[in-house]
């Protein structure tokens, strides 16, 4: 019998909550950061960040660099600013995502660069990647910088090859692994990373902590990607099918694609490449992908990521660290019932 992944409310939170609790003195410190770092003489600044980074985003991967850091014993205070550095290059790469792929909703809101335009969001992401680059110098650890600098190159990457990628249908599952190895699951493997790397732990230490987060960031794409066809607007933060009338290439259409009927694919050329969208052809690329369990196998495949993350931690003791950071894989698959 196959998995049935049904896409209704649980509360995926509460495996969330332990870390949220663990880092939480951290993250207020994190939080005020971030506050006073967006300030700026142009008004338009603080405005566009702020609208972004109060929108309710779990702050999920500075929390990640905050927890390797306690799990590795570090007792300083330069994780905040690299928490915090990250925070701004994940808002930096929202901010210039939704002006590629032309997005109205970001979080549930209005996306900055409908209100604001294109250039202010381009703009003001490049202001908040310049912030994150002085707070990485000010902790002073090379090796940190050098992580998070090679993560921002390695996601603008990432970002080109998903535009080479888009509208076709030709892309097999290696390729599209390898787009959201780059895009999103780098910074993941970064934010976790550094935690060690600045606690002057053994490279042991840090390559688990980085192979953590890639795999973690692998999963959380996975699930990203199935939710976009079977989930809802409310948990997505955006709208459901965005992907699908974007053109993006996901791992759900390139199943669909692989496993479909000479008459399917038609409908994925017609729908993805030559972008001739109709009424109801987000919910006829539903029943495709539901036919071939492509959603169901996407999930699957998250799991298995998963897995390798929570593998990648046996090296660290017993610890309600450790445990909290288990505890965050269930988090990024159990969003997709």
């Amino acid at each position: 019998m196959g998995v049935v992944v049904a896409f209704e409310e649980k509360h995926p939170e509460k495996s969330l909550g332990e870390l949220a609790a663990l880092v939480a003195a951290d993250m207020a410190r994190v939080n005020a950061m971030i506050l006073s770092r967006t300030g700026s003489e142009v008004a338009m600044i603080p405005e566009v960040a702020n609208h972004l980074i109060s929108s309710g985003g779990k702050r999920l991967r500075p929390m990640l660099t905050l927890a390797t850091a306690r799990l590795a014993g570090y007792e300083g205070e330069g994780h905040a600013k690299l928490a915090a550095s990250v925070e701004f290059m994940h808002t930096a790469t929202l901010l210039h995502d939704d002006v590629v792929d032309e997005s109205d909703m970001r979080r549930g809101k209005v996306a900055a660069r409908v209100k604001w335009g294109n250039e202010a969001s381009v703009l003001v992401g490049d202001f908040l990647l310049g912030q994150a680059f002085k707070m990485m110098v000010e902790v002073g650890s090379l090796r940190a910088l050098d992580i998070l600098s090679s993560a921002a190159a390695v996601i603008a990457e990432g970002e080109v090859m998903q535009l080479a990628a888009a509208k076709n249908t030709e892309t097999n599952e290696d390729e599209y692994l390898a787009v959201i190895r780059a895009k999103t699951a780098e910074l993941f493997a970064a934010a976790c990373e550094v935690g060690p790397v600045i606690a002057d732990r053994p490279k042991a230490e840090a390559a688990a902590c980085r192979s953590y987060g890639m795999n973690l960031g692998i999963a959380f794409q996975l699930v990203d990607d199935a939710l976009d066809y079977g989930g809802t607007s409310q948990k997505l933060g955006k709208n459901v099918g965005d992907d699908f009338r974007e053109g993006k290439i996901t791992l759900p259409v390139v199943l669909s694609f692989r496993r479909g009927t000479a008459e399917e694919r038609a409908f994925w050329t017609r729908t993805m490449v030559e972008g001739e969208v109709e009424d109801g052809d987000v919910e006829k690329a539903v029943a495709i992908m539901r036919r071939h369990r492509a959603l169901d196998d996407t999930v699957e495949r998250a799991r298995h990521y998963g897995a390798i993350a929570r593998d990648a931690l046996a090296l660290f003791p017993k610890s309600a660290m450790k445990q909290a950071l288990l505890n965050a894989v269930d988090f990024c698959i159990e969003r997709a019932h």
